[in-house]
């Protein structure tokens, strides 16, 4: 984005013209900037209409009084276009190009897009093929649609790729603050980064929401996403869709094991964003966020008037890592003093029927429950239905007895309903007014408080050691592998331990075996043996000459019978390795948009059975692999499983930084490597099987064509 974008897409965002370009969608277009109650000018364009809304039409954009700030524009391609190029003829600000039949459409589609692009020129061009933005801070609407939402001067920015999904968002029965929903649609010109970028800096905006279905410039977001977090504006992020990492490297475990969703996963936590799995999700945890903020750790106060209610807060916060930490004696102490004689003291805490409702006999008990310093107080109330008001008072009264215990202590507090439908909207609008976040659904609202306590973590790294510019994405070009010795050479070369080892003739095999010392591994070596055991390539634990020869032997038939393509007279003969703390699958490779990616993962013959990984972006630092490897189920094997030895992990670390930086060093000659297995011991490792794919030289390309 331009720094004249920027001014532009400002100009968008608060608008003091509005031009609505079209028929029938820039009238509903209209009555939507109406309903909002847009203060600013509004000017219909239309050489057919006399009027919209009682206002009267424009012939052209031409005729208009003045360039307008922002512009609704919904008519066929080759008009929008030309109109486009007129709007910014007369110095327009921003576009919502609503009309479709761009790039969504296919290649005739992508040529029209294009001249779309280069007619936007300096404008701030949202779209096309997208619903719009609305303003709630501003009250200024350019939406074809009937919405909702609303704002109480403060609240969650949200961008989609989805217009039906922003509409619908809009319509949402949960009471989230709004400052912004924008539908983003073909991101032609302005992208999700560029609305990031801006809105991160607007300090009514206090969260920001996003429906991702793919990124233009992964780079380019995770600046944006990373300086939000600066801001201390966290990002939730919904993502959907997915598909695999690197199309043309298919033969190699990790194909299987890391996706393109892995890479969003890896991005999202190298940028300090939370992921969500659906909308309901995306909503509660910006509600929390909005409202109640940022705990400042994962310790919860819980209360409830039911022990069904206090068992479910306990029993999904344990799932997901939050802690209700028990009172301590003197709390415990005066809670017994204040609590009925059948309440039993706990955290969550049943503070049981005979005091509910009671303001003067409950408010107490919240305010000295929150000596636990908790970094957020959850009350469970679910309200009576319309028509079953004559309790009501009796719940608002607990609940602002709870609030004002927590707004006392300045803890982040909820009120939360168990089932999401049992809490209205005047009681939503009521607990906003008092600065407490109106839960709907425990497992949401619990999920929603980990988010947050979690983001806070990692605001707090990105402010200490802000990540590196992503390398970003290189050009994926055909690829050939290069034999296990090959490989085996390369890492050697890197600084990573590999086997003792000599590559040999069959008739020298047994000599080769006796000079490295029994027990020995034995393999077949070509290029095309990609996985050995498969192919019957590979014998371990040879005890003798005689085994060799009868080794030797078994491989040769075998891979005549399986892959007699791979068939060769070359060797590899190798001291076989002690017996690890662990066996990972660890291997680096280029993704055209995300640039270099590092998986590890428990590794093995049964490497996508166990399904056990996760993947970093290049480039990283030791504490990223220090923390990767700690999210691995295997690493309770590297941990002293069962009284076993423990593994140094910052050395383990240290080691795979070297792996990483070889690859950045050889980037556009070597396209992946993948260790599997790699044997993990107390202060060292050992890559004891390895797969590398190298860049295709021109005329292997031109051999295969």
């Amino acid at each position: 984005m331009t720094p004249a974008q920027r001014a532009n897409l400002e100009r968008l965002l608060q608008p003091r013209q509005i031009a609505f370009v079209g028929g029938r969608d820039a009238a509903v277009a209209i009555g939507e900037a109406k309903r909002i109650g847009f203060e600013g000018s509004i000017w219909p364009v239309n050489p057919k209409r006399a009027e919209m809304h009682g206002i009267t039409c424009f012939a052209s954009v031409e005729d208009l009084p003045e360039a307008p700030d922002a512009v609704f524009l919904a008519v066929p391609v080759q008009q929008a276009i030309d109109t486009v190029r007129r709007l910014a003829g007369i110095g327009a600000g921003g576009i919502v190009c609503y009309s479709a039949g761009f790039g969504e459409v296919g290649t005739a589609g992508q040529k029209a897009e294009q001249a779309l692009i280069e007619a936007a020129g300096s404008m701030a061009l949202v779209g096309p093929n997208c619903y719009g933005m609305i303003n709630y801070l501003t009250r200024s609407a350019l939406w074809p649609f009937a919405h909702g939402g609303s704002t109480p001067g403060y609240g969650a920015a949200i961008i989609t790729q989805s217009g039906m999904l922003s509409s619908d968002l809009t319509m949402s029965q949960r009471s989230l603050p709004l400052s912004h929903m924008i539908s983003i649609g073909n991101q032609s010109v302005i992208a999700i980064e560029d609305l990031v970028e801006v809105l991160c800096e607007k300090p009514e905006v206090r969260a920001i929401g996003l429906h991702i279905e793919g990124l233009k410039h992964a780079g380019r977001f995770a600046t944006a996403a990373t300086r939000a977090a600066q801001f201390g504006k966290p990002i939730v992020a919904l993502k959907s869709g997915s598909s695999t990492i690197g199309k043309s490297l298919t033969t190699s475990h990790t194909g299987s094991l890391s996706g393109e969703d892995d890479l969003y996963d890896a991005l999202f936590k190298r940028c300090g964003i939370v992921r969500v799995f659906n909308p309901a999700q995306m909503l509660e945890t910006l509600k929390f966020m909005c409202i109640a903020g940022i705990p400042a750790n994962n310790r919860v106060a819980g209360f409830t008037c039911s022990g069904g209610g206090a068992t479910m807060l306990a029993d999904h916060g344990e799932k997901i890592g939050l802690a209700f930490p028990a009172h301590d004696g003197a709390v415990t102490d005066k809670l017994c003093q204040l609590l009925p004689s059948t309440a039993t003291v706990s955290n969550p805490l049943d503070y049981t029927t005979p005091i509910w409702g009671h303001a003067e006999m409950t408010r107490p008990v919240f305010s000295a429950a929150l000596a636990t310093e908790a970094g957020t107080v959850v009350l469970v109330q679910d309200y009576p239905a319309s028509g079953l008001d004559e309790s009501r008072l009796v719940y608002l009264a607990d609940a602002d007895a709870f609030a004002d215990a927590a707004l006392a202590a300045g803890t982040p507090a909820v009120v939360c309903s168990t089932l999401p439908e049992n809490m209205d909207t005047a009681t939503r609008d009521h607990l906003i007014s008092r600065g407490v976040a109106p839960m709907q659904g425990i497992n949401d609202c619990l999920d929603a408080i980990a988010a947050a306590a979690a983001w806070r973590q990692m605001h707090q790294r990105i402010a200490h050691q802000p990540p590196a510019e992503l390398l970003g994405g290189g050009v994926m070009q055909k690829v050939v592998a290069v034999d296990e010795a090959a490989a085996k050479n390369r890492l050697s070369e890197a600084g990573i331990p590999v086997p003792s080892g000599t590559v040999c003739c069959r008739s020298d095999t047994a000599a080769a075996a006796a000079a490295l010392g029994f027990p020995v591994a034995i393999k077949l070596v070509h290029e095309k043996l990609l996985h050995k055991t498969e192919a019957g390539a590979v014998v371990l634990n040879i005890n003798s000459r005689t085994e060799v020869t009868d080794a030797v032997a078994r491989i040769q038939n075998a891979v005549a019978t399986r892959l007699p393509d791979a068939a060769s007279d070359r060797w590899l003969v190798e001291k076989m390795q002690a017996k690890p703390l662990a066996e990972l699958i660890v291997s680096v490779r280029e993704d055209a948009q995300f640039g270099l990616a590092m998986t590890i993962g428990s590794g093995g013959v049964l490497v996508e059975l166990v399904a056990d990984s996760t993947t970093v972006l290049l480039p990283c630092t030791r504490d990223d692999l220090i923390e990767a490897i700690g999210s691995l189920r295997v690493s309770r094997l590297l941990d002293g499983f069962r009284g076993g030895a423990t593994a140094d992990k910052r050395k383990l670390a240290d080691q795979l930084l070297k792996l990483a930086g070889f690859m950045v060093l050889n980037r556009g000659d070597v396209a992946e490597i993948e260790i599997n297995p790699m044997f993990v011991y107390e202060n060292n490792l050992c890559a004891v099987d390895a797969l590398m794919h190298i860049t295709a030289p021109a005329e292997s390309v031109s051999k295969q064509e």
